[in-house]
């Protein structure tokens, strides 16, 4: 039964993808617009263009989000952890975190060009900075949220310092922090893409604004497609992080078939 679960979810995680693609290549087949060209000329791009450009755009653009992406994780959920922890100092910060939260991450994209240059430093930090909030405030709510009785537990057994942080509080706020870092990712790759249209000489957000200046209009559609294929691979990928390590949340969830039948 889970495995017909399982394959039904994974055909239609498929297949939607598939049909959208199916649709646009026959609603865009007599296309004779100069902007918007038929899907099977964009395939016929597709390879010959990223081929040449892989190594120059597409793994510094894969590099740039990993490293920010990973950054974003561990800052949201070592300040969610503290903050989480104590309610005094979340009361004190509490205002001035949603006043950050308030700015759009990419208005900050020209203060971050002006005080760390072009580089790839600029990058990484537009794209922690926004994606660090959603990891930050599902951490905060998770640790919240601890049982209190669970918390006494430990307390009357001396689990303290990294322990109790290993055993208690990443465990039970673990649901929420995945969550979080599920809605950072696409965020992340938003601000990837947008990082690197602004101000830079690598990268896909580069590469499809090039190809846009150029009139290189298959070209730049490729590679609209090509970072829709990387989110969704990356979701994919997510989705596989996620059933592993919440595999026994999702087990304390599952309702118990015997019971299932006997309430029947």
């Amino acid at each position: 039964m889970t495995s017909l679960r399982a394959l039904r979810r994974s055909c239609l995680l498929i297949g939607l993808p598939a049909a959208l693609l199916a649709l646009w290549w026959i609603a865009s087949d007599r296309s004779t617009s100069f902007y918007l060209p038929p899907l099977r000329r964009i395939l016929a791009v597709l390879g010959p263009t990223w081929s040449s450009r892989w190594g120059s755009d597409v793994l510094p653009s894969v590099a740039r989000l990993a490293i920010g992406y990973a950054g974003a994780v561990v800052a949201g959920v070592a300040l969610g952890v503290v903050l989480g922890e104590r309610p005094r100092l979340r009361a004190v910060v509490e205002p001035v975190l949603e006043l950050f939260r308030a700015i759009p991450p990419p208005a900050l994209v020209p203060v971050f060009m002006l005080v760390f240059g072009l580089g790839t430093a600029m990058k990484l930090l537009v794209i922690a900075s926004g994606a660090m909030w959603p990891v930050l405030l599902n951490t905060i709510e998770g640790v919240r949220a601890i049982d209190e009785v669970l918390a006494d537990t430990c307390r009357c057994y001396g689990i303290t310092g990294a322990t109790r942080l290993r055993v208690l509080v990443l465990r039970a706020a673990s649901p929420q922090i995945v969550t979080g870092m599920r809605q950072a990712l696409s965020i992340a790759i938003i601000l990837m893409v947008i990082s690197e249209m602004f101000a830079s000489s690598s990268g896909l957000g580069f590469a499809i604004i090039d190809f846009q200046r150029q009139f290189s209009i298959p070209e730049m559609w490729s590679g609209i497609l090509l970072l829709g294929a990387l989110g969704f691979a990356l979701s994919l990928g997510f989705r596989v992080f996620e059933s592993r390590a919440l595999r026994w949340y999702h087990a304390l969830r599952r309702p118990d078939p015997g019971q299932r039948r006997g309430g029947a």
